[in-house]
């Protein structure tokens, strides 16, 4: 069973659902799209359990339920490294030391800024994170939990209301960066957050989280990437991820990568 929600609903709409989740005893556990910084204001005191990267990032996208407990988990670093894993090359940051923009500041970007920068990279880590987004309360929230997250990477939080804005943002970057769309335009809503005369950055990287919608973002990457040399991403490998490794969760599966290749392949079949 689905539960849709509006974006930013009303938190007694969340507790209801999660509430629900918890006593119905068919009811094994849920994944959290769109809502997950939003669910977690809302219900966090009604969770037993919630993991560092969940409590760290204020967000849950995993609700299950062990021994009797509700869990909260916050999947998205776990999900976001595996991406990345997937297509940028080991050593990329001590090799090449781009930069990386994300433009979105929602649980995504988050997310990504942490896996990015955990201390066991050692030196393999960016030293210049941009994160940019159109309004200024999600930045000033994203500045509370990652401007001391690493030291040997500099933050900075950019306000870019319009496209041009981070047109402008985009062209300041280093040659091998990684550019990524964190902002849902593109799927959960129409448009991309660069406009079509934006340059991207030399031999870098640019991901766009959308697996599907109209991915103008990607479409005007892939104009370039013949010219700039880019290596282009779309979001299926994170889409994939994204869910087996809630389903893992809820329904307690162990080593559940090995089965991702095979999943991948149904699911690209429906």
């Amino acid at each position: 069973k689905g539960m849709d929600f509006k974006p930013h609903s009303d938190p007694a709409e969340y507790r209801e659902a999660v509430d629900f989740i918890k006593n119905d005893p068919l009811s094994l556990g849920a994944l959290v799209t769109t809502h997950k910084i939003d669910l977690y204001n809302a219900c966090k005191d009604m969770f037993e359990y919630l993991d560092p990267f969940a409590t760290q990032l204020g967000e849950i996208s995993s609700i299950s339920k062990k021994d009797g407990k509700l869990c909260g988990h916050a999947k998205d670093p776990i999900t976001s490294g595996l991406a990345l894993e997937d297509f940028v090359p080991a050593n990329y940051w001590t090799d090449f030391d781009g930069d990386v923009l994300i433009m979105g500041a929602g649980g995504s970007a988050l997310a990504m800024s942490v896996y990015l920068t955990q201390e066991k990279f050692g030196d393999n880590v960016p030293k210049h994170i941009i994160i940019a987004n159109r309004s200024q309360p999600r930045l000033d929230s994203a500045k509370k939990i990652l401007e001391n997250v690493n030291p040997k990477t500099k933050f900075e939080f950019k306000l870019g209301p319009a496209p041009a804005d981070n047109d402008a943002i985009l062209a300041s970057l280093k040659p091998h960066s990684l550019v990524v769309n964190a902002t849902g335009l593109g799927k959960d809503g129409p448009g991309s957050p660069l406009t079509d005369a934006c340059e991207f950055p030399q031999d870098s990287l640019v991901w766009e989280l959308n697996y599907r919608g109209e991915r103008l973002f990607l479409h005007q990457a892939e104009a370039q990437a013949e010219k700039k040399n880019l290596r282009v991403e779309a979001g299926w490998v994170y889409f994939i991820h994204g869910w087996t490794q809630v389903i893992a969760e809820v329904f307690h599966i162990d080593n559940i990568l090995k089965d991702v290749p095979k999943l991948s392949e149904i699911a690209q079949n429906i």
